[in-house]
């Protein structure tokens, strides 16, 4: 319903203002912000709210009257915006909210732009000070803007890391790689995985790849240099990094060929086999063998060709002059996940929006379309597939079906090239739909999915699903990528930017035998060794303020992993919890001894000690680490402890880094002393060069 409808038919307009309201949490942000745990969140003080209330056709025998034409003011995508929001003060001033902010001072007789000068447009709502009603702050497509001189100047709020990422590609460049995807209408991006200095990730170390709405990107593996960008329905650029020319290689299709059906985000591949080969989709498949400098097509048209119009929205067949009929909707029937097996060249699977996968192996020389699956609807779109690492004939597909108002998540895998599917959605919540699956390239049968409400892994092939936490919060998940060099797994959400978790060896090496031990130290990734800079002259944020984002890089040094299947507990924990267990039998409890409660006064906290030690078993550093069950991180500086004695003051300066391969060891307490929880990982940690 626009807005005119809203002033012009018998409706009222009453206003509230509603304390303490966090309204900007599910807002997109335009900043590139690449976020890990421990991200802040923006709450205002009150919210005014705007709400349409039906009115009676004639109150005490008066009339009402069309405050505005359709001539005035015609909004734009009413399905996005026209929230209308009054003016604390002035009861004939009224805003509504759309691609560009309108605003009437006439009761809504006649509308104009309010001014939104270097701000981004889509605009979804908008806070008016009471006490003040040139400040305002609004919500859009873009994130959060400010205004405290009604509309003259805009100021951008580049903190809050609530980017919507559509995709995420990770390239190999060294000695650190770089992430880069699409963001809602927000342009491509691409950015580091940590930085060289003190301060952490920066918005400023952030580029545009493409503008637009930004979706898939792909990066040719030997040359990190080259990025291939994506905006919507199709539109493909080649971006080189060191002259940053943009070259426009979107294939064409031939005179006489039926259009094309781009769809908004359009799959495309770097093939594994050759780096200079891209795979593209439409309704049908391009190959490109030279960078996308030609194309040629490698499939006919690989969808059910359903007429859309023919279609029920809303439980019928609307007719052609319905009102926004195919307004912002992508194209119907085409080709929307696209991938080829690392280990077979020329094995390619496409997966549609109308349910269907096909499969070619020889290079899209001939197709046939995969079996169906069972338990899944049809015409589900097939939001991924993704062939194994490790097996030519395996692939796994993800299937979404929200657009039917079914929001389970339904995920499978084939051991046949799609002959034959199995589920293996498992125990994955019954609500929240499926977007992404992938088989992790260092281990087989561990899998990473991503829905609607979070990040799962599996360790079964997908029998047995488990949320990953940890400080990651509970938002949509779009794509995975592993970082294959690294063994990280790069994550895309909707609406909390880029997350990435540094090394998986602890997840690969987490089996039902290394899970049933009481402790289990894993080994320890190679480190990278450099001094690093500081461009602010001291630590986080420095003096910049709280307005200026940083995501935090990894530790610096030899991050160490274990697990512990219990907590560590001290004697008073130990007897508290036997005296309740004897309670609940009906038993009597012994009353400890004087010297049992001495020895329980006199003990510390238990804590796990990581030992470090040279080749020749010398101590090098320790390390205290927490007691409690289950995973726990903990990285060392590669430096000896202090030399200067015991102080309550940090020292000045650091010793000096050690280098050479480390044996490690972790004891905990017991009984006073201190006992081996885990003999020493399978390899030392050899300190890396300077990168």
């Amino acid at each position: 319903m626009s807005v005119v409808n809203l002033l012009s038919t018998e409706y009222s307009i009453q206003t509230e203002t509603i304390s303490d309201t966090p309204i900007f949490n599910a807002l997109a942000a335009t900043t590139p912000l690449f976020a890990r745990p421990g991200s802040a969140h923006a709450r205002p003080t009150a919210l005014t709210r705007s709400c349409v209330m039906p009115r009676s056709p004639r109150v005490g025998g008066g009339r009402h009257r069309r405050l505005s034409s359709r001539a005035d003011y015609v909004p734009g995508s009413p399905q996005y915006y026209n929230e209308i929001f009054v003016d604390p003060k002035e009861k004939d001033r009224v805003y509504s909210m759309d691609v560009w902010i309108q605003v009437t001072d006439d009761g809504g007789k006649t509308f104009h732009r309010l001014g939104e000068p270097w701000k981004h447009p889509d605009n979804h709502v908008i806070w008016i000070d009471p006490a003040d009603t040139s400040h305002y702050i609004v919500g859009c497509d873009g994130g959060i803007y400010e205004s405290f001189d009604r509309a003259a100047s805009w100021e951008f709020k580049a903190n809050l890391p609530v980017t919507q990422f559509y995709r995420v590609s990770v390239d190999n460049a060294s000695p650190v790689y770089n992430l880069f995807g699409g963001t809602q209408d927000n342009f491509s991006l691409g950015g580091p995985s940590r930085t060289r200095n003190i301060h952490g990730i920066a918005n400023s170390d952030w580029f545009v790849t493409e503008g637009g709405d930004g979706f898939q990107s792909q990066i040719d593996p030997e040359d990190p240099n080259t990025v291939y960008a994506e905006a919507q329905y199709g539109v493909l650029t080649r971006f080189d990094r060191r002259t940053g020319e943009s070259l426009l290689i979107q294939p064409l299709g031939a005179p006489g060929d039926p259009p094309l059906r781009w769809n908004w985000d359009s799959p495309l591949i770097v093939s594994p086999h050759k780096h200079t080969r891209l795979y593209f989709a439409a309704q049908r498949i391009f190959r490109s063998d030279d960078r996308g400098s030609t194309w040629k097509p490698v499939s006919g048209d690989l969808t059910r060709q359903i007429d859309r119009n023919k279609l029920k929205v809303m439980g019928r067949v609307w007719p052609a002059d319905a009102v926004a009929r195919g307004a912002s909707t992508s194209f119907y029937g085409n080709i929307v996940s696209l991938a080829e097996s690392p280990k077979q060249e020329g094995l390619l699977y496409a997966g549609t929006d109308d349910g269907l996968i096909q499969v070619s192996e020889d290079g899209g020389g001939t197709w046939r379309k995969a079996a169906a699956v069972a338990g899944v609807p049809d015409l589900s779109y097939v939001s991924r597939l993704s062939p194994s690492p490790h097996d030519a004939s395996t692939v796994y597909a993800a299937f979404d079906n929200h657009k039917n108002a079914d929001f389970r998540p339904y995920l499978a895998k084939s051991g046949d090239r799609g002959r034959t599917w199995t589920s293996i959605t498992g125990d994955l919540p019954a609500r929240g739909s499926s977007w992404v699956v992938i088989e992790d390239p260092g281990e087989r049968d561990l899998l990473f999915a991503g829905t609607e409400f979070g990040l799962y892994f599996s360790r079964d092939g997908g029998r047995k699903w488990i949320q990953l936490k940890g400080g990651f919060p509970n938002v949509a998940v779009r794509d995975l990528m592993v970082q294959a060099r690294e063994g990280d797994l790069a994550v895309a959400t909707f609406g909390r930017g880029y997350y990435v978790l540094d090394d998986l060896t602890a997840l690969r090496r987490s089996n039902a035998d290394a899970l049933a031990r009481d402790a289990t130290l894993f080994p320890v990734r190679r480190p990278a060794v450099f001094m690093p800079e500081s461009p602010l002259g001291i630590r986080g944020k420095a003096f910049q303020g709280e307005g200026y984002f940083t995501a935090p890089n990894p530790p610096l040094g030899a991050v160490l992993t274990w697990y512990l299947k219990d907590d560590l507990k001290t004697r008073k924990k130990t007897r508290q919890e036997r005296e309740k267990d004897l309670i609940k039998q009906g038993k009597d409890p012994d009353f400890p001894t004087a010297e049992q409660f001495r020895a329980e006064a006199r003990e510390e906290d238990p804590a796990v000690v990581v030992t470090i030690a040279d080749a020749e078993g010398n101590v090098v550093r320790r390390l205290k680490g927490p007691a409690t069950a289950g995973m726990h991180r903990m990285a060392w500086d590669l430096r000896f402890p202090p030399s200067t004695p015991t102080s309550l003051k940090p020292p000045a300066s650091d010793p000096d880094r050690v280098f050479g391969m480390f044996p490690i060891s972790m004891k905990g307490p017991a009984t006073g002393t201190s006992t081996a929880l885990a003999p020493p990982p399978e390899r030392s940690t050899p300190v890396a060069d300077s990168p």
